[in-house]
């Protein structure tokens, strides 16, 4: 099947005649004594109907084979990260998301693990990153928020080489831009709060896996699941799975409008270098075209000439476009990422980050040009 077929109809549960999925809300179900070790629904937190249905629609869209459904971004990641044995080491961009980074400085640097930062669009740097206890390689392409491409398999191959994972943040660029399996990495990421929820009202997170680590890691994450129990709710799952369904509509929308604004921002005489990789000028356009079919992705970031105070008040001065954090959403936002990252933000302090929504593009630019010019 298509993409847009195995949006709308890979999770559907046809356990009823209701053509839109029914919300299975019950915490507990019941079963017969000898059902218990089956792998029937026992409990909501081990198992719920909406949450498989959703995981089955994931793993599916990614090319995998196994998808576990998480609360959040953030519990995705951290469970991946539980998977690994203390004193691990784990290789990062350096301008990963800094929830990631800080997650490891703050939390998992007490279990012993470790890691370094480097710039990915060099393979070369990730090579000699490599230590004997480097278990696991993280990438994210596009990277957040300055847009470097990393080369997926380059990379995967290094990691391999090293018997390391390698694991892809595939939010920004979505399964409908971008397939990080098929290009050799080992476990895919997404934030189902971004693009796959894509209406700014539900938290999720989601590991996907292929045929191949299903009984292996896939084991170790079904038990850090159930046991630590950070779980979407059916609610949740409903509201994902529904999104699921016009998310290819959705973010090749985005995609048009933010490469339309890309090309304006590039022209623009207050703005002083535009972070997007259809642009000729971006440094990894061509591994972008190899690695990313079909769009570019919906985010972007810029940086304008004046410093930190001036890309402050064109945040300030949008009318239409909103200032608030996260992404993916049908309604633009724009912020001043090193103010929301923190003192540990290696971002250039006059750059913003758009995440562009659905509206009709002419009115976006209007929004900004008018905001950039009240900055002068």
């Amino acid at each position: 099947m298509k993409e847009r077929t195995i949006a709308v109809h890979a999770g559907l549960l046809h356990q009823t005649p209701s053509v839109s999925p029914d919300i299975v809300l019950s915490t507990t179900f019941r079963y017969r004594s000898e059902e218990i070790s089956s792998n029937r629904y026992i409990y909501t937190r081990a198992n719920n109907p909406n949450r498989q249905a959703l995981e089955t629609a994931l793993a599916k869209l990614e090319g995998g084979s196994i998808a576990f459904a998480f609360a959040s971004g953030m519990a995705a990641i951290s469970a991946m990260i539980q998977t690994l044995e203390p004193s691990a080491h784990i290789i990062l961009s350096d301008d990963v998301y800094h929830g990631t980074r800080d997650l490891i400085y703050d939390i998992f640097s007490n279990w012993g693990i470790t890691f370094s930062s480097v710039d990915k669009t060099d393979v070369s740097q990730v090579q000699s990153a490599l230590r004997d206890n480097t278990r696991l390689i993280w990438i994210e392409t596009p990277s957040n928020p300055s847009l470097k491409i990393a080369d997926i398999q380059a990379i995967a191959d290094i990691a391999h080489q090293a018997s390391a994972l390698c694991v892809v943040d595939n939010t920004w660029a979505t399964p409908i831009f971008q397939h990080p399996l098929a290009l050799g990495a080992d476990i895919v990421m997404h934030s189902t709060t971004k693009y796959i929820g894509g209406h700014s009202d539900v938290l999720g997170g989601v590991l996907i896996l292929p045929e191949h680590l299903k009984d292996s890691v896939g084991e170790k994450l079904h038990t850090i699941q159930h046991l630590m129990g950070a779980v979407p709710s059916p609610f949740d799952c409903w509201l994902l799975l529904r999104s699921l369904a016009t998310m290819p509509l959705r973010v090749r929308q985005q995609a048009q409008n933010a490469e339309q604004i890309a090309i304006f921002l590039s022209t623009h005489p207050q703005i002083e270098r535009v972070h997007y990789p259809s642009l000729d000028t971006h440094p990894q356009h061509h591994i972008a075209q190899k690695q990313m079919q079909d769009g570019f992705g919906g985010m972007l970031s810029f940086q304008v000439r004046g410093g930190k105070n001036v890309a402050a008040q064109i945040a300030n001065n949008v009318r239409l476009i909103t200032q608030a954090t996260s992404l993916g959403g049908v309604e633009t936002l724009i912020e001043h990422r090193a103010m929301v990252e923190g003192p540990r933000s290696p971002t250039p302090d006059n750059l913003l980050r758009l995440s562009v929504g659905i509206e009709d593009v002419e009115d976006i630019i209007a929004d900004l040009e008018q905001a950039i010019e009240r900055a002068k």
